[in-house]
């Protein structure tokens, strides 16, 4: 599978599988069972979306599926002395709206950036290489680098050294790209910087490629002692429930297409 077709693929697989997209598939599937005369198809089917919604309001099932996957590398991790490189991936920029408002808009995901900065600073002599293109199918010139570099230069970071790479369309395009920019060497330590749920899908597609990456995961939607909790909370939980359908989605699909060497990557050896 060519990574065009890879990206159109993965791009409107998950708009149809997504829970949200379900949930009103299944509403509007129901009202147009009613108003058609089948009225019991009508009834299962409107029941189903409503216990649906219930259960989502009640039981955090998304926080369940996140922990596996936030608790998958340690936060806070020992950095060694020396750190030849730095690398954020994309994903906190909201291209439109900075289009739209001619400043930068960030996401949810905004903690990448302070980890990022942090580490900047921290080791001002590495490689400091940002990576993100577009993933937006229809406006590919709104570019996620584009964005970071505003952001950045609003931080008081001097973006001079940085690397920006702007032709990746998803994570796995992040790592190639990033490492035909880098050409990082054998026994080099590269800190990876992403949100933490997203980060055994990131560390998978580093290893695939030859690339052993330390993982600082950041942008956290769990507790660390791991503990659940019932809530009365449907757009929280059900935006939760997102995310980690999209997680697990896109790491099945990394594993079956080759691009991870494992369903439910983990660090490797080599820095």
């Amino acid at each position: 599978m060519t990574d065009s077709l890879f990206f159109w693929l993965s791009k409107l697989i998950w708009m149809v599988v997504r829970p949200d997209f379900l949930l009103v598939a299944f509403a509007v599937m129901g009202m147009i069972f009613w108003f058609s005369g089948a009225v019991k198809k009508a009834k299962w089917m409107l029941s189903c979306v409503v216990l649906s919604m219930i259960a989502i309001t009640v039981f955090p099932l998304g926080t369940l599926l996140l922990a596996p996957l936030e608790h998958r590398f340690p936060t806070n991790p020992a950095l060694p002395e020396k750190v030849d490189g730095i690398i954020m991936l994309g994903g906190s920029e909201n291209n439109f709206l900075t289009q739209m408002w001619h400043q930068p808009e960030i996401n949810d995901a905004a903690d990448r950036y302070i980890g990022f900065t942090r580490l900047v600073r921290t080791y001002p002599d590495a490689v400091h290489l940002f990576t993100g293109g577009s993933g937006s199918p229809m406006h590919q010139e709104w570019k996620d680098a584009n964005t970071a570099r505003q952001v950045f230069m609003n931080m008081g970071l001097d973006i001079s050294g940085m690397i920006f790479e702007d032709r990746s369309r998803n994570t796995y395009e992040n790592g190639l790209f990033s490492k035909a920019l880098v050409h990082p060497g054998p026994g080099q330590a590269w800190v990876l910087v992403t949100t933490a749920a997203h980060m055994p899908r990131s560390v998978g597609v580093f290893n695939r490629l030859g690339w052993p990456v330390i993982p600082y995961p950041v942008d956290h939607l769990t507790r660390p002692d791991g503990e659940i909790k019932l809530t009365l909370n449907f757009s929280g939980n059900l935006g939760r429930l997102v995310t980690a359908t999209s997680e697990w989605t896109g790491l099945a699909a990394y594993y079956i297409t080759g691009k991870t060497n494992t369903l439910f990557p983990s660090t490797t050896s080599g820095w």
